[in-house]
């Protein structure tokens, strides 16, 4: 069951906030939808955006500027929520871990295994939940996401190949097991053996095999957090050793805000679309 929070409407369309009792994270969780307008019965496209470090469903749903973009396309757009939250769920005082910093992952350390269990929330508990209560056609899935975001959508996709058809991100942390916001999360969710950090970074997931039929990436190059976290050159040396098609667009200018993720999601959008109904 899903809790209606607020609809208001859109592009012809409807945009929604809901709350779930989650069984993964053991907590309720929020997040929206947009339904773009479609004929009755018809089951339309979905696009998942994973957003990042200190954001909810919320920094999309306000400032990302896709419903007309989904409206002409005729494809659902989904944002979860980064982590489970509550005063009974564990936290820490720095904004990269903790509540808000869930990092897509499936925690295995204390305290944070009780509920940090947003890799299983995202990959199999809310596909379930919005085919249940939405127009989705879960054969047309592309998947996005901004930084942590960018992170988890590459991961996700790269973990199961055979569910998204198209996977794009917004200044992805590419490879997380070599910058300090990868050994603070990795480390602190699943333990200091590295080899179980592997799942959770796309370069690794590549270097060991796993395989993506394209990826588009947009990176802002004033980006400030370019050089020590995000480091798309590993991902670009990466989907080179591997054969990977990877477009990967430096924007001049841009930084790691909103404003940047705001300029091209559109382009996202219609990028999905053209794979999703091809």
């Amino acid at each position: 069951m899903i809790e209606t929070l607020a609809t208001a409407r859109a592009f012809g369309g409807v945009q929604g906030v809901y709350r779930h009792a989650s069984s993964a994270t053991g907590t309720a969780m929020t997040f929206s939808v947009f339904v773009p307008p479609h004929d009755a019965g018809a089951r339309l496209p979905v696009l998942w955006y994973l957003s990042g470090l200190t954001c909810t469903h919320a920094n999309v749903t306000e400032k990302g500027e896709y419903r007309r973009a989904c409206a002409e396309q005729g494809v659902i757009f989904v944002a979860p929520d980064t982590s489970p939250r509550g005063a009974d769920v564990a936290d820490d005082p720095a904004y990269d871990m903790g509540q808000g910093a869930g990092f897509y992952v499936d925690a295995t350390e204390a305290p944070w295994a009780p509920h940090f269990r947003m890799r299983r929330y995202i990959e199999q508990e809310l596909p379930a939940l919005i085919a249940a209560h939405f127009p989705v056609d879960l054969g047309a899935q592309g998947i996005t996401g901004h930084s942590m975001g960018g992170h988890g959508a590459l991961t996700i996709a790269l973990r199961n190949p055979c569910r998204f058809k198209s996977v794009s991100a917004f200044a992805p942390i590419c490879a997380p097991s070599d910058c300090p916001w990868g050994h603070k999360a990795l480390g602190g969710y699943l333990g200091e053996d590295r080899t179980a950090w592997r799942a959770y970074d796309a370069c690794a997931l590549i270097e060991d095999g796993a395989r993506l039929p394209e990826l588009l990436v947009d990176q802002g190059a004033d980006d400030t957090f370019l050089a020590e976290q995000l480091k798309p050159e590993r991902l670009e040396a990466a989907c080179a050793a591997a054969g990977i098609p990877l477009t990967l667009r430096r924007q001049p200018g841009y930084d790691h805000s909103y404003y940047f993720v705001s300029t091209f999601l559109a382009e996202h959008v219609a990028w999905h679309a053209a794979r999703l109904k091809g």
